[in-house]
C-alpha cells in the first residue's frame, strides 16, 4: 500500500525549512523527506502527486509565490 501524507505535513516541512524554495527544490525536498513513491491528500482531495499537491495548495492560497520561490505561513494551515 502506498503511503499517503497530508498536505499539512508538507506545509509544516516548508515552515521548518524556514525560507522560500523554488518549485523544483521543494519537490526534491518533499521526495527526500517522504519518499519518491509517496502520495498526498488534503481535506478535499486524495491520491495526489507532490506536483499535484503543490498546484492545489497554490490555487487555495495556502502556498504562495514570492520573488525567492514558494512559501507558506502557519496561519494558512487549517486545523480540522
Amino acid at each position: 500500500m502506498t503511503r499517503s501524507v497530508h498536505g499539512h505535513d508538507v506545509m509544516g516541512l516548508m515552515l521548518a525549512h524556514g525560507k522560500p524554495l523554488t518549485q523544483d527544490a521543494l519537490i526534491a525536498l518533499i521526495h527526500k523527506t517522504f519518499g519518491d513513491e509517496c502520495r498526498f491528500h488534503t481535506c478535499s482531495a486524495s491520491e495526489l502527486s507532490a506536483m499535484d499537491l503543490l498546484a492545489l495548495l497554490r490555487r487555495k492560497g495556502k502556498v504562495i509565490e514570492c520573488a525567492e520561490g514558494l512559501t507558506t505561513e502557519k496561519g494558512r494551515i487549517c486545523h480540522h
